[in-house]
């Protein structure tokens, strides 16, 4: 007995169209993982309003 797995981007049963693995910034490419299209940056900044330090003994 065969089982189908689910379509990701729509309602439906999976049809191997490739439509997941497209570039969503260039449609004519095959994903990469290059992350181009998340907001992903190289720095973060934290902000520390309190710095607590054990009493010494």
């Amino acid at each position: 007995m065969k089982t189908s797995k689910e379509c990701v981007l729509y309602d439906r049963e999976c049809i191997d169209c490739g439509e997941c693995d497209r570039c969503d910034l260039d449609p004519e490419k095959i994903c990469d993982n290059c992350g181009k299209c998340l907001d992903i940056r190289d720095d973060a900044v934290i902000k520390i309003d309190k710095i607590i330090l054990e009493p010494e003994e």
